[in-house]
């Protein structure tokens, strides 16, 4: 199969009129299909509505540098049905650029179900991590995504599968003019999640590690924990550099919802560790699950994060277990 490579048109006044990470108006989508591209800074883009935000980094061919201009980085993919449509907002960003990298952040649907047609030509899996060959697209994950992928009445087809998996704490390419640090964030949603450092850029693209939109999702059967949530939070909080009182700076692409900064983190972390405390206090003194939530530990942040019987069931079963 030819390479997949991406084709259209996307001015330098364009790119440079995007700068602003939250602006309220998307640089570019396709009507109807309910995408929404914007520029967040430096080489680094976000695709939102293909399911789980896609981070896109990409740098233009004339940029100056080593490496600049090599190609596509995807973190995630959304979902299988939307790859036509995210293939042309990346067209829109890096008119003729093949894809070289695709991270994974998280193995549910909404992050790796454009695998199966963004890993063509297949990369076979003794290549060198940051040797761009142009012989197929580099899929790198957590040593834990592999078996997630490969096995079950759920596996998704070898295409899909990781060709480079890691085992220690980070992973670490140059692509495009700057470092990319692949961060292992151990028993967080699941025990295969990952969130992407993009260091010249200065963002963080976290996957399901962080979310706008809801209570965390934690799968105790596949690994994860809010231990390990709350752990990974406090290390994107390390990372992270603002440029006034907690604003600005560096930026996060969470797994769903808005680009944000270290406030949205750190206001996201707070909430964790509080309900946490408080369902801590109710199972030191011996309550039931029910009455855990007769007494709703999360009323005052329901309004802003949605339902939250799945996430207090989560949080209960985990400390309880410790009890």
């Amino acid at each position: 199969m030819a390479p997949v490579t991406i084709q259209g048109a996307v001015s330098g006044a364009a790119a440079l009129a995007a700068l602003a990470v939250l602006a309220a108006v998307p640089l570019a989508g396709q009507a109807g299909t309910g995408l929404s591209t914007y520029h967040v800074q430096g080489n680094v883009w976000v695709i939102a509505g293909a399911g789980g935000n896609i981070t896109v980094q990409a740098s233009d061919a004339t940029a100056a540098g080593p490496g600049a201009g090599e190609g596509v980085l995807l973190v995630d993919t959304g979902r299988k049905e939307m790859t036509a449509a995210v293939l042309a907002e990346v067209a829109k960003i890096a008119p003729g650029k093949r894809i070289e990298y695709i991270v994974t952040t998280h193995v549910d649907a909404d992050h790796v179900g454009g695998h199966e047609t963004f890993a063509k030509p297949r990369m076979d899996y003794l290549w060198t991590p940051g040797m761009v060959t142009g012989a197929g697209v580099k899929v790198i994950g957590h040593e834990n995504v592999l078996p997630r992928m490969s096995n079950g009445p759920s596996a998704y087809p070898v295409i899909a599968w990781p060709t480079n998996t890691y085992s220690s704490a980070q992973r670490k390419i140059f692509f495009n003019g700057e470092p990319v640090v692949i961060i292992h964030v151990p028993a967080a949603s699941t025990d295969g999640d990952s969130l992407v450092f993009f260091r010249r850029s200065d963002v963080i693209s976290t996957g399901d590690l962080f979310v706008t939109t809801s209570y965390p999702v934690i799968d105790p059967a596949r690994g994860g924990s809010l231990a390990g949530i709350i752990s990974g939070l406090n290390q994107i909080l390390d990372l992270m550099v603002p440029r006034y009182n907690q604003e600005g700076g560096t930026y996060v692409i969470p797994g769903h919802g808005r680009v944000g900064d270290q406030h949205d983190v750190l206001e996201y972390r707070d909430m964790l560790v509080i309900v946490r405390d408080r369902v801590r206090d109710a199972v030191a003194r011996g309550q039931t699950l029910a009455q855990v939530k007769a007494a709703r530990p999360t009323l005052d942040y329901d309004a802003r994060w949605g339902a939250a019987d799945a996430f207090v069931d989560a949080v209960y079963a985990e400390l309880a277990a410790k009890r």
